[in-house]
Parts: C-alpha cells; sequence; structure tokens
C-alpha cells in the first residue's frame, strides 16, 4: 500500500474531548470530525435561527439582557461572545474542513451512493455500545447525513492510497463475523429500584404516559434516562448489555413495551421496543470498498489532515488565511 500525496506543513487539527462510539471494526479515526459538525450545527443554529424573545430579556446600554445574578445583567450580546470563544474556532473548522471536502469529492469524482451508507449504519448498529449515546441520539436523516460526510472525508483522505484485491480479500475472511450481522433492536428503557416502583411506572405507562418523559422522571439509569430512556440499538453480539433485556426485548414488536422484569443486579425494568432491524449477511463483493477503506485508513499517516487540502482548494478563515 502506498500513498502517492505530496504534502506539506499539515498541521494537527485542534484536540477534542467528546466521546465517539465504540466499534468492533478495526478503526475509524476521522469520526470525531462528525461529532464537531453536529456541534457546528447546533453553534450556528443558536447565534443565527434561534428566536430571541423580547418578553424574556430588556435592553441595556451594552445589549440585550437575557440574565441577571443579583441584578448584575448577562447580555445576549456577552453570551454570543462567550460561546464563539469557547467553540467558534473549532466550529468554524470543522465546516471549512466539511466544504473543503466536498470540493475534493467533486475534483476527484468520488460519489457516495446510498448503499454504502446503509452498509456503513448496518455494521455500526451492529457494532455500537450500548452505553454510547453520541451517535443513537441522532435522528435517521442526522446520521444519513453524518455517515456520508464520514464517507466523502474517508475516501478524499484515502484517495491515492492502493490497497490490493487479495490483501482486502484476507481481511474479509480474518473479519468475517463483522459482516454477519444479527437482529438490532432500538431500545428504551427505565430502571428502578424496586417491583413495586416499576408496576407504578407500568401503570402511568398504560394511563397514557409518554415513556420517554417517564424515562427522564424516574430511571435509575442517568445516561439512558437524559435521551429518553433510550439505549441504541441492542444485539445478542454485545457483551455489555445485562443479560436479562435482550429475551425481553426480542418478544416485542416495533412500539411494544414490555412488563416489568429482573435485572441481574435485582433491579427491576420496562423497555420498549422502537424499531427492529433484520440480521444481514454480507459478501466480500458487497463490502469490497468498505475493505477497502478500512485497510486504506489503517495505512493513513497522521499528517493527513482535512486541513492538508485547504491551499489546493483556497481556503480561508477569519484566523488566519489558511491552516497550510
Amino acid at each position: 500500500m502506498k500513498s502517492n500525496r505530496n504534502l506539506h506543513k499539515t498541521p494537527q487539527p485542534p484536540q477534542n474531548n467528546l466521546p465517539y462510539t465504540q466499534r468492533r471494526l478495526k478503526t475509524k479515526p476521522t469520526l470525531l470530525l462528525l461529532l464537531l459538525l453536529l456541534i457546528g450545527n447546533l453553534f450556528w443554529f443558536v447565534l443565527w435561527v434561534l428566536p430571541f424573545d423580547e418578553t424574556t430579556s430588556e435592553k441595556e446600554d451594552g445589549g440585550e439582557k437575557i440574565a441577571a445574578v443579583e441584578g448584575d445583567p448577562i447580555t445576549r450580546q456577552q453570551w454570543l461572545a462567550e460561546m464563539e470563544n469557547r467553540y467558534g474556532k473549532e466550529t468554524l473548522q470543522s465546516l471549512v474542513n466539511e466544504a473543503v471536502m466536498e470540493k475534493a469529492a467533486e475534483k476527484y469524482k468520488l460519489d457516495v451512493k446510498e448503499e454504502e451508507i446503509d452498509l456503513e449504519i448496518a455494521l455500526l448498529r451492529s457494532a455500537q455500545d450500548s452505553n454510547d449515546s453520541t451517535l443513537h441520539s441522532l435522528s435517521p436523516e442526522q446520521l444519513r447525513q453524518k455517515m456520508r460526510a464520514q464517507l466523502i472525508l474517508d475516501k478524499v483522505l484515502t484517495n491515492d492510497i492502493v490497497v490490493k484485491e487479495n490483501e482486502a480479500k484476507k481481511y474479509y475472511e480474518d473479519n468475517k463475523s463483522i459482516y454477519n450481522i444479527p437482529t438490532t433492536h432500538r431500545t428504551s428503557i427505565i430502571i428502578v429500584n424496586s417491583k413495586e416502583d416499576a408496576e407504578r411506572v407500568e401503570k402511568e405507562l398504560k394511563d397514557g404516559s409518554d415513556f420517554a418523559v417517564l424515562a427522564r422522571e424516574h430511571s435509575l439509569d442517568t445516561a439512558s434516562a437524559s435521551l429518553g430512556g433510550d439505549i441504541g440499538f441492542i444485539s445478542s453480539s454485545q457483551s455489555a448489555v445485562d443479560p436479562a433485556i435482550l429475551p425481553e426485548v426480542e418478544k416485542l414488536k416495533e412500539k411494544e413495551t414490555s412488563k416489568p422484569f429482573v435485572l441481574s443486579d435485582g433491579r427491576y425494568a420496562i423497555v420498549k421496543v422502537t424499531e427492529n432491524m433484520e440480521g444481514q449477511s454480507f459478501s466480500f463483493d458487497e463490502v469490497e470498498g468498505h475493505v477497502k477503506r478500512q485497510l486504506a485508513l489503517e495505512q493513513l499517516s497522521p499528517s493527513i489532515t482535512p486541513e492538508a487540502f485547504w491551499a489546493e482548494f483556497n481556503a480561508t478563515w477569519i484566523y488566519g488565511e489558511s491552516e497550510n
């Protein structure tokens, strides 16, 4: 495998401590970019789209007051300036990188097919850590957008790396289990201390209360409770899931809720299945492109980042002429 790209002065992207989905696949070192893009979308949404409610603020000499502590105002301008100071550079860099990768994909005639996105999502759902909230908190549309951006990034960065077919076939044979995806179930859970607590929750559900609302109010699992009980897609391949959960989940159709049951630690739970995804097996021909990208990413030099393409596409920003 060999890369022919001659790159100069390739700065490292800023460090970011956001969590990312742990995968059974070898690596996806650039998945962090997806998280930055999500932060970017939220950041610019707040800056430019979020409507300002005149009823909850007052005009101050220094700007619109949006909060106060013992009468001392915090203005909208202070708030936005602090957001830009904390997140602005990384967010803008992510937006520029995404645009540069789009331009590079056009130039190099690299496209992303819907089938490729389907495959990546299927692999991700099968391999995700059930305790991770990073990707399963996205809507289906957001997830597809992020996977498309990831595929464009991977294809551009590995465009000059050649992987031989025999190497790809060996990788496939050595990792065949990755491409035999079991049936997965998108699941939400409410965990409580006792049978009596579980029965009270069950009654509220029967009376018409929303599962997500009850999860936020009652569930002892704070990570999933903050997401309305969502623990993502679970399957028989995941060892991190309490062994009592999957048998209950497998009984349910989409939108159905279980009766209370006992977890291995003695606590009680109620689960709801929001989506069932049938298992799939992929042949080498169906995943050849994915396998070659995986091997190419493993050979990718750490110095080859999206910023290395800025000069080629005349990218500039307020922090300087470019990153190259």
